[in-house]
C-alpha cells in the first residue's frame, strides 16, 4: 500500500474525477474553510478546471454552504448535505460552543438568544446577504449594544440551530442569508442513516484512514465512529501500514497516480488537517512548518504528495521555501500557473 499516492487520489488532489465546486465538496463531505479567501481554491484545486468565478456561482446559488460546524470551526459542505450534518454534528457542537462561553466568562440566557436571533434573522431575509456589521446597527436600533465577541457567539448559535447560513462570496468578508431563503429543508434522517452517510464520505475521500483520523476530523465521540464504521459492513475494510490500521473502502482509487506533479496546497486544507496521522505525508521535523499546536496552518508545497516546503499565496509572484535543497524555486512554477489561471478565470 502506497497511502501517499492513495490519499491524493482519493482527495481528488491529482486526476480528478468532478468538474464542479458542488460535486468536490458532496465528494468530501466537509471542506475546511477557515480561511475565507484561500478556501475557494482549496474546492477547485480539486476539479479538473480550477475557476474562482465558478466557485463563486456555486457559493452564492446555495449549491456551497459555510458555516461553523464540526470542532467549533468554518466548514464548506454541500446543500444536499447541509441538513442531515446539521442533525448530526450541531447538537455537540453547541454543547462545546456553551462550554467555550462559559470558559470565556460570558453569559447568554435563552431569552436574549432568542430575542437576537429573530433580530439576525429578520435583518438576514431583509438584506438577502448581511454582513457583521448589518447586525451591529439592527441591534443598536433595537438598544443593544454587543461586542464583536458576543456578537460572534450569536451568529454561531444561528449557524448550528439552522437559521442562518453563509450569504453572498465577497472578496474578503463573510456575508450571511436566511437558511430558509438558501437551502431546502430535507427529509430528516434518522442518527444512524446520517452517520452512515457522513462515514461514508469521510474513508471515500480520505482513504486510508484510521479510526482516530476520522474521531479528530469529525469531532464525533469515538463510539459513534465506530459504529459509523460497523454500518459500513463489507465495504470497508482494514489495511495494515508500518504497524498501524487504516480504513479503506471496496471503491478506493488506487489508479492515475503520475510521478513529479508539485501541488501548490491552502492552509487548513484537507490534505492535512483531515487527519492524526500526518506523518504519512509530513516529516516530523519539519511539522512545525505546516501547523502549529495551537492549530495554526500555513500554506504548504508537496511533491508527490509529500509536503516539502511552503509558499505564499498572495504574492504577484511565486515565493516557495523548500524544506529540502533537491528542490528549487522554478519547480513549482507549473503548480503557480495553474493557480494564477483560477485566479483569472
Amino acid at each position: 500500500m502506497n497511502p501517499v499516492s492513495i490519499r491524493l487520489l482519493n482527495q481528488q488532489l491529482v486526476a480528478s474525477h468532478y468538474r464542479s465546486a458542488a460535486e468536490v465538496v458532496a465528494h468530501m463531505g466537509a471542506i475546511q474553510a477557515q480561511e475565507y479567501r484561500m478556501m475557494r481554491w482549496a474546492v477547485e484545486m480539486r476539479t479538473r478546471k480550477p475557476s474562482a468565478s465558478a466557485f463563486k456561482r456555486a457559493f452564492d446559488s446555495g449549491q456551497i454552504i459555510r458555516l461553523h460546524l464540526m470542532r467549533g470551526t468554518w466548514q464548506l459542505v454541500s446543500a444536499e448535505d447541509y441538513w442531515p450534518m446539521i442533525d448530526l454534528f450541531a447538537p455537540k457542537a453547541i454543547s462545546v460552543t456553551k462550554g467555550w462561553m462559559s470558559s470565556n466568562k460570558i453569559s447568554i440566557t435563552d431569552a436574549e438568544l432568542m430575542l437576537v436571533r429573530d433580530i439576525l434573522a429578520q435583518t438576514a431575509a431583509d438584506h438577502g446577504s448581511a454582513t457583521k456589521q448589518d447586525f451591529v446597527k439592527a441591534l443598536e436600533k433595537k438598544g443593544m449594544q454587543m461586542d464583536d465577541h458576543r456578537l460572534s457567539y450569536h451568529v454561531r448559535m444561528a449557524e448550528m440551530t439552522g437559521i442562518l447560513c453563509s450569504g453572498e462570496l465577497l472578496p474578503t468578508k463573510a456575508t450571511y442569508a436566511l437558511t430558509a431563503d438558501k437551502v431546502k429543508r430535507s427529509t430528516r434522517m434518522d442518527k444512524e442513516e446520517a452517520l452512515v452517510r457522513i462515514t461514508r464520505k469521510y474513508f471515500q475521500s480520505r482513504q486510508p484512514a484510521t479510526l482516530e483520523d476520522f474521531v479528530w476530523w469529525s469531532g464525533l465521540n469515538i463510539s459513534d465512529c465506530r459504529r459509523g464504521i460497523a454500518l459500513l459492513g463489507d465495504t470497508i475494510h482494514l489495511e495494515k501500514w508500518h504497524g498501524r490500521d487504516f480504513y479503506m473502502t471496496d471503491a478506493c482509487r488506487t489508479r492515475g497516480f503520475r510521478r513529479g506533479k508539485f501541488l501548490l496546497i491552502p492552509p487548513y486544507d484537507e490534505y492535512l488537517i483531515s487527519y492524526k496521522s500526518r506523518d504519512v505525508v509530513l516529516p516530523l521535523e519539519h511539522r512545525h512548518r505546516a501547523h502549529n499546536n495551537s492549530g495554526i496552518f500555513q500554506p504548504i508545497v508537496a511533491h508527490d504528495g509529500n509536503i516539502c516546503g511552503n509558499w505564499a499565496p498572495f504574492k504577484k509572484d511565486c515565493q516557495v521555501q523548500f524544506f529540502y535543497d533537491e528542490f528549487e524555486k522554478e519547480d513549482a512554477n507549473e503548480a503557480w500557473q495553474a493557480y494564477m489561471g483560477f485566479q483569472n478565470s
